[in-house]
């Protein structure tokens, strides 16, 4: 779009509409990891590890 010499204005949508959309694949992607992984590794006995998890997925949100 910018090679194009598009409307700066369009550009800027289109790259929030991007955004938006890899903030939604992020989501699946974490509650798909929360479900299944770390819901594992507390059942098999792994807790320290599950935390572990826990606090890093906690960082990486206070980043976003």
């Amino acid at each position: 779009m910018v090679q194009d010499d598009k409307y700066c204005l369009d550009i800027i949508n289109q790259s929030l509409a991007i955004k938006q959309a890899l903030s939604g694949v992020e989501d699946v992607v974490l509650e798909n990891h929360l479900a299944t992984h770390v819901l594992e590794q507390v059942r098999s006995g792994q807790k320290n590890r599950a935390l572990k998890e826990y606090l890093a997925i906690y960082k990486l949100s206070r980043n976003k």
